[in-house]
């Protein structure tokens, strides 16, 4: 059976890949061999994309010459070619969909396990190939359903359907093998009936069956029948490694021990040193005006921890610089809701944030603030040397003057309506519907955000930045540097190039900032934007005295500069702040590295502190939730490509499958197993070929874990964390060491072995697991009785406990989030209280003297559908993720729990239609209108309409009628009830044959 656990946590590469490749409206080309069925996959995808391409047919013995090393290629009008066929359908297909968690799922499932598994198979001895299990899987898993994602078309049905047309278009397959598969049959049956895949099989061919599955051999690079002998895939073909790489992970394994390093010894402070490779790491200072919530806190100082803690596990020299931004209209407005002075505000938040990022276990290594001294020592400095450069001028600004509050209004105490989408609600310097940087004059029907009045607008002299005489130089650096930033970042900064830049305002007339030191311009303030960046030198600045050897680096301590933040904090970094630099010149640290998430919503809604809807930072350790879990799943949702959304639900769920079933289930495993047959001591290893295909499987994790955090994609990084586990999992079933230990003694040894072997797997996820959950990381390595010694992570496997280390006591690591749990949660932080939540299991009495209105009960009915649909779906995850019943029985209960407080609401709704208390609905109503009545017809309707929606899948499915028919007799007898109780329903009339008819 094909483990979906292990293939949805397989990296895909398909996301990052099409990042980088626009869409284009030009013919592109597919080369292909004849009958191809990639080519048929990309045909396809054209269609449903409405976009055209070329077929130029390639003979595969010649694809050499061509420069191709399989066929199909996709070539865009560019020049670019995409090797993969699936890449290219996904390409291809509607934009809409790219986005989709599910299809990413199947497509990663049929690269990394269908299509090797059918270039390895031989269609005369299909009974023994493993293409079998997989059409076994997908017939499961299209059971009763159209399409295999969302009830609609995806690239995923396209992709599929396309590699199995060679097996499903051979009659004798189908007939032997295929015929009792009816799920996969109607699903593939339907498909090829549909305009799309009837237009794209007239253009590429009539060919089926064993010649199509000959092109495919011919034009693909999988390894085949004959050519296997230098592969070794385990049991469940889930990892498929070299001999290179066995080999290696042997000698890795046996000679590196007394080579392995031991951890960097950090003394204060940290400076560049010459020879080593230094890394100052920054995180987007968030503003002191209001209290982080988890979308701010994934979005720059957790990143960036991640990241940190990730480079001092390579023993690299690093540096994690972060703050408050407390200058600026942000903190004055802040200030006058509060009736506080700026300085109070930024006092009492620059506090709260400091203890929320304690609890969240992020390890800076200075955390300062921008309102000191040496902010204003060093940004001045940087102002008036730009200044005596000539790279700034004097203008005339209109700005609005609230003539109620008597003063000019500074960007954020503005709003109104933005020019460019309308969005009511922007602010004076940015619009936070489209993401436009806008000037205040420029919104529609503005107000002053203190009082209310319109302001009108009046003439104040300010200072800009010539940002036109900068460009040439500025685009120079940009092109050379940004490879290394996030695509957002690049696409962000391309934009605002586009047009050419142009000289952009620095001053603003508030009190609250660092003060001009130009003569005229006194009683004015530096602008947010040209300050705050600043704030990264003036913090370091103030963790040493040397804090140029970081900022103007000598050529010997050459250092790299990575940055982390939301994408709405890009320009200032990659434009404005690198602007002003190159305009000062004297050698000053740029930017290497920009790192930009998309934004983190909850619930699929915003974060509102005003409104309490989302978890901030000062709520969440309220929750129980350990902040290592919390941790775990916002770099698990990580935005890195896209919006993405916190949910309680889906944190349960991944905790649960994720770090309890995968994760702390091996674990805590291979330690009992040490301290129940061994007396808690590593036992000698005495290693032959199968585990050395582990360790060089756990290798190439390793190193996929460190090429995609090098790169800033944490989110990924989880993935390879979790694929180690899945192997010393997966590793662990095979062998099965508890049956081993009762053996001869051969068995006996082998068994001690696995165990050591798998003990030492288990010290493995401790290190990888550090910077992502370092609490766990320290509880996993008191439980191994290791020590500091242990976290240095090298590029291979090797051995971390050695043969007569003593463990310490194993205890389970995670424990179980209960669905109690997870819907206390939700209705704490869902913005309909600010007390926590009354249990529950009210009575339907309570409830409705809670309500009091028709309104919110059916508010409180569509909350609880949308909670026993979420809790359905985390059953079915439950029992998809191999959980034992004894795991999800409790969920199921919980589940039928939700379901009768429902029907208790409907109950109440039903009563206030009536204007009848649910209290007197006990009793009869003499004239026959009793609520009694009511619920016996909600609830036939209800029946009706389930029956009848399980009618129509079956038949859509082409069931037979003995699956359908039962259904019918239900549904025609719930009819004939519903019409004697209300006499508008028709009854259920027989047919001409005596029979019922729906």
């Amino acid at each position: 059976m094909v483990n979906f656990e292990l293939i949805i946590s397989k990296l895909t590469i398909l996301n990052t890949l099409l990042l980088f490749f626009p869409y284009y409206t030009a013919t592109m080309k597919c080369f292909t061999n004849p009958s191809n069925p990639g080519a048929l996959k990309l045909l396809i995808a054209s269609k449903c994309g409405q976009k055209e391409i070329q077929i130029d047919t390639v003979n595969a013995k010649d694809q050499k010459s061509h420069g191709f090393k399989r066929l199909p290629v996709l070539e865009l009008d560019n020049g670019t070619k995409i090797f993969s066929s699936t890449a290219g359908a996904r390409y291809l297909f509607k934009p809409d969909d790219n986005l989709s968690e599910k299809v990413d799922v199947w497509l990663t499932w049929e690269s990394t396990v269908l299509l090797p598994a059918l270039a390895a198979c031989n269609l005369d001895k299909i009974s023994d190939s493993p293409v079998l299990n997989a059409v076994s899987f997908i017939d499961e898993a299209v059971k009763n359903k159209v399409y295999l994602v969302d009830e609609r078309l995806t690239v995923a049905d396209v992709v599929l359907w396309s590699s199995l047309f060679a097996l499903f278009t051979e009659q004798n397959i189908v007939s032997q093998y295929l015929s009792s598969k009816h799920s996969i049959l109607n699903w593939f049956n339907n498909l090829k009936d549909s305009k799309p895949f009837k237009e794209s099989i007239a253009i590429w061919g009539q060919k089926q069956g064993n010649e199509v599955f000959k092109s495919f051999v011919e034009g693909c690079s999988y390894p085949s029948v004959g050519n296997m002998e230098n592969v070794t895939v385990t049991e469940e073909k889930e990892t498929v490694v070299t001999e290179a790489e066995i080999n290696e992970a042997e000698q890795a394994w046996l000679g590196k021990r007394s080579s392995r390093p031991k951890p960097r010894k950090f003394t204060k402070p940290v400076l560049p040193q010459a020879g080593e490779k230094n890394i100052l790491i920054t995180s987007a200072l968030p503003y002191v005006n209001n209290v982080p919530h988890l979308g701010n806190i994934i979005g720059c100082v957790l990143s960036a921890d991640v990241f940190a803690r990730y480079c001092k596990l390579r023993n690299w020299n690093a540096l994690y610089i972060a703050g408050t931004d407390e200058y600026g209209t942000a903190t004055e407005t802040k200030a006058l809701e509060e009736k506080l002075t700026p300085r109070q505000i930024c006092d009492k938040y620059f506090e709260i944030h400091k203890e929320t990022y304690t609890w969240f276990n992020i390890d800076f290594d200075y955390f300062g603030r921008t309102t000191t001294d040496l902010q204003t020592t060093i940004a001045q400095d940087l102002f008036l040397r730009i200044h005596k450069k000539g790279y700034t001028s004097t203008a005339s600004v209109e700005q609005l003057f609230c003539q109620n509050c008597s003063r000019f209004l500074a960007d954020r105490f503005v709003e109104g309506t933005c020019p460019k989408c309308k969005y009511e609600d922007a602010r004076g310097d940015q619009c936070d519907g489209c993401g436009t940087l806008i000037n205040a004059v420029e919104l529609i029907q503005p107000r002053c955000k203190v009082c209310g009045k319109m302001p009108v607008v009046q003439n104040s002299n300010q200072l800009f930045l010539e940002l036109p005489k900068i460009e040439p130089v500025l685009q120079e650096w940009i092109k050379s540097s940004c490879d290394h930033w996030s695509h957002n970042a690049r696409e962000i900064t391309n934009s605002w190039l586009k047009d050419g830049l142009k000289a952009r305002c620095i001053t603003r007339d508030l009190k609250w900032g660092v003060p001009v030191p130009l003569s005229g311009f006194e009683k004015k303030v530096f602008y947010v934007w040209f300050d705050a960046p600043i704030g990264y030198m003036s913090i370091t600045a103030n963790y040493s005295d040397e804090w140029r050897k970081w900022w103007q680096p000598a050529k010997e301590t050459p250092v790299t500069l990575y940055q982390f933040m939301a994408k709405d904090n890009v320009p200032f970094h990659s434009v404005m702040f690198p602007a002003t630099l190159l305009a000062v010149g004297e050698n000053y640290q740029l930017v290497n590295h920009i790192f930009a998430t998309e934004y983190l919503n909850y619930e699929d809604g915003k974060f509102s502190k005003s409104r309490g809807i989302g978890v901030f930072g000062t709520d969440a350790k309220n929750t129980g939730i350990p902040a290592d879990i919390f941790r775990f799943y916002l770099l698990y949702m990580r935005p890195e490509s896209h919006d993405s959304s916190f949910s309680w639900v889906d944190l349960a769920t991944k905790h649960n499958t994720e770090l309890l079933n995968n994760i702390g289930n091996f674990v805590n495993r291979a330690l009992v197993f040490d301290e129940k047959f061994f007396n808690s001591v590593i036992p000698p290893m005495n290693m032959v070929k199968e585990d050395y295909v582990l360790l060089a499987s756990v290798t190439r994790e390793i190193r996929g874990y460190h090429s995609v955090l090098e790169n800033g994609k944490l989110r990924d990084g989880i993935k390879y964390m979790l694929n180690i586990s899945r192997h010393g999992n997966i590793y662990m079933q095979t062998l099965k060491p508890w049956v081993l230990i009762k053996g001869n003694d051969e068995e006996k040894k082998r068994a001690a072995t696995v165990i050591g072997i798998l003990c030492n797997v288990a010290a493995l996820l401790a290190i990888v697991i550090r910077p992502y959950m370092p609490n766990i990381a320290k509880i996993m390595a008191e439980q191994m009785n290791a020590s500091e010694d242990l976290f240095v992570l090298t590029e291979d496997m090797n051995i971390l406990l050695p043969e007569g280390h003593k463990i310490g006591k194993p205890v389970p690591i995670f424990t179980k989030i209960e669905l109690s749990t997870v819907e206390t949660l939700k209705k704490m932080f869902s913005g309909r209280q600010t007390s926590p939540p009354k249990e529950p299991s009210k009575k339907p009495e309570e409830t409705f003297a809670d309500l009091q209105s028709a309104s919110k009960v059916a508010d409180s009915l569509k909350k609880m559908e949308n909670a026993i649909t979420e809790q359905g779906n985390l059953v079915r995850n439950m029992k998809s993720g191999g959980a034992q019943k004894a795991e999800w029985q409790p969920h199921v209960n919980a589940l039928l729990d939700m379901k009768k407080q429902y029907e208790e609401l409907k109950k109440v709704q039903a009563s206030l239609a009536n204007n009848v208390s649910p209290a007197s609905t006990e009793e009869p109503v003499k004239n026959g209108e009793c609520q009694d009545k009511e619920q016996e017809i909600i609830r036939l309707e209800e029946g009706i309409k389930t029956l009848g929606d399980k009618i129509r899948t079956s038949k859509t499915n082409k069931e037979s009628k003995e699956v359908w028919g039962p259904f019918l007799t239900e549904m025609l007898d719930l009819k004939n009830k519903l019409a004697q109780l209300k006499p508008s329903a028709e009854p259920a009339a027989p047919s001409k044959k005596g029979k019922k008819k729906s």
